[in-house]
């Protein structure tokens, strides 16, 4: 953990890597590890491909993670084309690589997955995963949460309703979708306060450091961009250098002010760059 310089309290600190797509990629994972390594963060969680496309590859590297690094990993898992089956063998592989924190996410239907084939999944969403893992028993769970609500969720109600769903589940950790503007994320730290909702609440960070990235990000997360940010883009747009520092100083901004406001956890969006993660890391001490 690290220690909040403004109040004292220890914070959870977290980043989160993904799969590279080629096999013969994967020893350049292992480096950002043992780079990241160094920070001794209190986990590392391992993204897992639509319909479970990088499954092998996020067991490999959450073992990696787990027992060379000797860090927590916590391996996602998506709802999305997964049996009853195979998630007993995902669920006995994990655990026999003493993996024993999950992410369980719906997941997005995969390009390969018809329309049928979608609406007949054996798990629909991920509270019906959440629901299995917990059966199966011996580890812990966490959930995605969106500050601003489910880009697919008609109003933050509903979107809170599904999320306490998974809490009274037997979820005990909540990361958060990125977000780029802090009012929002206080207001729904507010809310969940106010529904009994107890899980450790982690800040999702995305450092904005491509002038392209935020596209992306923010079609993904359904999050808004305050004008600051989108005045640095404006002003960065050819200047790759000076965009990445940019991003990175905008990024410590807004966990120096997570921090002044008794945030639990911060989990950084490394998209793979230890360096990155990093410079974070040593401007937040």
């Amino acid at each position: 953990m690290i220690r909040n310089k403004f109040t004292g309290d220890e914070v959870v600190f977290s980043c989160e890597v993904f799969p590279p797509k080629r096999d013969d990629d994967i020893y350049e994972i292992f480096q950002t590890l043992d780079a990241i390594e160094d920070l001794k963060p209190d986990y590392i969680s391992v993204t897992y491909g639509a319909g479970g496309s990088n499954s092998k590859k996020t067991a490999k590297i959450s073992s990696y993670i787990q027992n060379v690094c000797d860090v927590e990993a916590l391996a996602h898992m998506t709802a999305v084309g997964m049996t009853h089956d195979s998630l007993k063998e995902r669920l006995a592989e994990l655990r026999k690589k003493a993996v024993l924190r999950i992410l369980a996410l719906r997941g997005d239907k995969p390009r390969t997955m018809t329309d049928e084939e979608f609406e007949q999944r054996e798990f629909r969403y991920a509270s019906d995963l959440i629901r299995e893992i917990r059966e199966f028993g011996g580890f812990r769970i966490a959930a995605a949460c969106y500050p601003e609500k489910h880009p697919e969720s008609p109003d933050v109600e509903t979107d809170l309703k599904f999320l306490k769903e998974k809490c009274d589940l037997g979820v005990e950790d909540l990361i958060t979708q990125m977000f780029f503007d802090n009012e929002k994320f206080y207001r729904f730290r507010e809310r969940l306060d106010q529904m009994g909702i107890s899980a450790s609440l982690h800040a999702g960070i995305m450092p904005i450091t491509k002038v392209n990235q935020l596209g992306t990000s923010v079609s993904l997360s359904g999050s808004s961009v305050p004008t600051e940010l989108s005045n640095l883009i404006a002003k960065y747009a050819e200047d790759p250098a000076g965009m990445r520092q940019a991003g990175i100083e905008f990024a410590v901004r807004q966990v120096e002010d997570l921090l002044k406001h008794g945030i639990s956890g911060i989990h950084i969006y490394s998209m793979n760059k230890a360096d990155v993660t990093n410079e974070i890391y040593k401007a937040i001490l």
